[in-house]
């Protein structure tokens, strides 16, 4: 997805320079859990250091919350590009596209950092038995030793505020969106309206529902079996569906993939 909206000159638009950002953040966030996984998974050694622990988790806090709020963006950027279209290079110019895109990266670096600094403020003095296959926050709750409350309530507060604001700015711009469709008199237009926001809104129901499910409750509520199953959905189902789920339902990226393809073969015929 990337070298193609990078090669494209066609894709090079704030929806495309949104969706090749989105494909980074996947490749991030996966490859913080994935190989990690598969080592444990394939040795009969499954251990990993203190700083490797910490690391994990700063990583993959980072580029989930980003995520988070580069979806908002992402929404945000269609309700211009529907409801206000005779407005959508001025308003969705490439300065204020990089704006969104460094002040969500700025709130997932300060948000991890927190909550990584408080996971390490904790004590575990029973067991160093991890039961999940990465660093993720709920099962090392469960592990401490010392009074958890306090970062419970941080924790779901800020997973509640990341939600809250990136959920109600996709509600109403989708609202409005909406709105918009229905007073379309084409069907075709409606149609095309429709299949802009479809790629989105699946890819946000995944990523939202499962990350919701494991963070926005308290430890006691823990189960091993589901979280880990909520979990394998969003950091490595979710990076693999996502680039299909935007570029078989988009023609444009159909299109700038087949003409990639038949200029390199080209290129390889010449040669």
């Amino acid at each position: 997805m990337i070298l193609i909206i990078h090669l494209d000159l066609q894709l090079h638009t704030p929806m495309y320079f949104f969706l090749s950002h989105l494909s980074f953040l996947d490749i991030s966030y996966s490859t913080v859990i994935t190989p990690k996984t598969l080592e444990n998974l394939l040795t009969s050694t499954k251990c990993i250091s203190f700083m490797a622990f910490f690391t994990q988790m700063y990583f993959f806090a980072f580029f989930g919350v980003t995520e988070f709020y580069l979806l908002a963006s992402m929404a945000y950027d269609r309700y211009v590009a529907i409801c206000n279209p005779l407005n959508y290079p001025v308003i969705m110019s490439m300065r204020f596209c990089r704006i969104l895109i460094t002040g969500s990266c700025m709130i997932g670096f300060t948000e991890s950092l927190l909550i990584v600094l408080c996971i390490n403020s904790l004590h575990f003095c029973n067991s160093n038995i991890i039961y999940h296959f990465f660093c993720d926050l709920t099962p090392i709750l469960a592990l401490s030793c010392t009074d958890t409350h306090d970062t419970e309530i941080m924790i779901i507060i800020l997973t509640g505020l990341n939600a809250a604001v990136s959920l109600i700015t996709i509600s109403v711009s989708y609202e409005s969106i909406l709105s918009t469709i229905l007073k379309i008199n084409s069907t075709s237009g409606k149609r095309k309206a429709f299949s802009t926001c479809a790629s989105h809104l699946l890819g946000v129901t995944i990523f939202y529902g499962t990350t919701i499910f494991t963070y926005l409750k308290p430890k006691k509520s823990y189960s091993l079996g589901k979280d880990q199953v909520a979990s394998v959905f969003y950091t490595m189902v979710v990076p693999m569906l996502n680039p299909l789920i935007y570029s078989l339902r988009n023609k444009a990226v159909k299109n700038a993939l087949i003409t990639v393809m038949q200029k390199r073969e080209v290129s390889r015929q010449l040669t």
